[in-house]
C-alpha cells in the first residue's frame, strides 16, 4: 500500500477530513452515485465563489481543463489531447453508437443484461441494418474472452463491453479480449464507469472508453472522461456539432465544417465547469494514493467481505469467480432473508449499500466500498446482519 493510503485509513482524523461521510455513516456503494470527498466539494466551492464576481471562463478556467485532461490521461494511460471532458458515460457511448461509419449487415456484440446505457445504443442500431449479437454468458455478468471469441464473424465491427458488472461485479479481462480484436481489426468500446479510479485501465487494448465520475472516481454527477483512439478520428464522425468541437475563428460559424484534431472534437459546447472542477480534485486524491494501491485495497475488501458474508450463511455471487475477476462489488442474498427489509434495517443504522435485481427481478444486495473503507466498518455492518 501507498503511505498515503496508509495514512488515510489508520489515522481517523484524516480519513474524516478527506472523506466527511465516514463521520456518521458507512458508506459501501461507491458503484452507485459515491459522496465527494472533501477535497472536490471545496473546488467546486471555490470556483462557485469565485464566478459570482466573475464570468465562468475566469483565471485559470482553460488551464483546470487542460490540467484535468492530464491526470485523467495519466490514469488510463493516453495522452491528454485524446481526453474528451464529457459526461455522462451514456453521452460517450452513443457518440461511438452514431459516429462510427456502419455498412448495412455489420454486427455489434453487446450484453443485453448489462447497465441499460450499454444495452441500448447497440440494440437501438437495428434501426440503421446493423445486427446487434447478443452474449448469452451461463452466469450473469460473467463475460469471458471465450465466449466473446465465439460470437464473432466476418461482419463483427464493433464489441461493446463493460469493464466490471455493475451487478455482480464480474471484472471484464479486457486486455486479453482487446488484443485478440486488434487483431481481427475489430473495434472496442469499454463503459469504464465501474473501473476508472478502482483498478488499472490502459487505453492500448481498446478504441473507446466512457466513465462519468460519481461512482469510483468519486467525483460529481454528469462529469466525466471519453476517450476515443486518434487513428479511427476520420472513420469516427462527431454526431454533434457545436462552437466547440467545430473551427469557428472568432466564433463565426464556416462554411466548411472542419473538426478539431484533437478529443476536443467531441465537446460541442459550453464546458462543465462545476462538475469539471470536482473531478479535477477528487483525481488528484485518487492519484496521490495511487491506483495499483486503491486496487490491491478493493481486492482485500472484497475478499474480507465476501469471507464474512458467507460466514452468516449468505450466497456470494463471486463465489465461483477466478480472483482476476474480482472487483470492488461484493453482491451476494440471504436464503429466506427479506432484502427489502435488511436493506430498510441498514439504511436505518447509518449503513448504505444498494438494493439492486436481476433479469428475473430478484432481489440482491450489493456492497461496494472503497479504498478508505475500513474492517471494522464491515464488521459493524455484520453484527448489524447478524442481529
Amino acid at each position: 500500500m501507498s503511505s498515503r493510503l496508509i495514512e488515510i485509513i489508520e489515522n481517523p482524523e484524516i480519513r474524516h477530513r478527506e472523506f466527511p461521510v465516514t463521520r456518521d455513516k458507512i458508506f459501501l456503494a461507491h458503484a452507485g452515485v459515491a459522496p465527494l470527498t472533501r477535497a472536490a466539494a471545496q473546488a467546486v466551492q471555490e470556483y462557485a465563489w469565485e464566478i459570482t464576481e466573475n464570468f465562468q471562463e475566469v483565471g485559470d478556467f482553460f488551464a483546470n481543463l487542460e490540467k484535468t485532461r492530464q491526470l485523467a490521461a495519466d490514469l488510463i494511460h493516453a495522452k491528454p489531447a485524446e481526453i474528451a471532458l464529457i459526461g455522462p458515460t451514456a453521452l460517450g457511448l452513443n457518440l461511438v453508437a452514431l459516429g462510427i461509419d456502419w455498412s448495412g449487415g455489420d454486427e455489434v456484440v453487446y450484453y443485453p443484461q448489462d447497465y441499460p446505457s450499454n444495452v441500448y445504443p447497440w440494440s437501438d442500431l437495428s434501426r440503421r441494418g446493423v445486427r446487434p449479437v447478443p452474449l448469452r454468458p451461463e452466469n450473469p455478468g460473467k463475460i469471458t474472452p471465450e465466449l466473446v471469441f465465439a460470437s464473432l464473424s466476418s461482419k463483427t465491427k464493433l464489441v461493446a463491453l463493460s469493464s466490471c458488472h455493475y451487478l455482480t461485479g464480474y471484472r471484464l479481462d479486457y486486455q486479453a479480449i482487446g488484443s485478440e480484436l486488434k487483431k481481427r481489426g475489430i473495434l472496442f468500446c469499454l463503459d469504464s464507469i465501474q473501473s476508472l479510479g478502482a483498478t488499472p485501465v490502459d487505453v492500448q487494448y481498446i478504441d473507446f472508453l466512457s466513465a462519468d465520475s460519481h461512482k469510483w472516481l468519486l467525483g460529481p454527477l454528469g462529469a466525466g472522461i471519453f476517450y476515443a483512439n486518434p487513428e479511427l478520428y476520420e472513420r469516427f464522425h462527431p454526431t454533434m456539432l457545436g462552437s466547440w468541437n467545430v473551427h469557428s475563428p472568432g466564433f463565426v460559424a464556416q462554411e466548411e465544417i472542419r473538426f478539431h484534431s484533437t478529443a476536443q472534437r467531441f465537446e460541442i459546447g459550453s464546458m462543465n465547469g462545476l462538475g469539471i472542477m470536482g473531478m479535477k480534485a477528487s483525481l488528484e486524491v485518487l492519484m496521490e494514493v495511487g491506483i495499483e494501491s486503491i486496487h490491491a485495497r478493493l481486492l482485500h475488501l472484497h475478499r474480507y467481505l465476501r469471507t464474512k458474508l458467507q460466514e452468516l450463511g449468505w450466497e456470494v455471487l463471486s463465489e465461483s469467480y477466478p480472483e482476476s475477476a474480482y472487483s470492488g462489488i461484493v453482491t451476494a442474498r440471504k436464503a429466506g432473508g427479506d432484502l427489502n427489509q435488511i436493506y430498510k434495517k441498514l439504511s436505518e443504522a447509518g449503513v448504505v449499500v444498494s438494493l439492486r435485481w436481476d433479469a428475473n427481478q430478484n432481489p440482491l444486495i450489493r456492497f461496494s466500498p472503497h479504498f478508505y473503507n475500513l474492517e471494522s466498518e464491515i464488521d459493524q455492518v455484520m453484527t448489524l446482519l447478524r442481529n
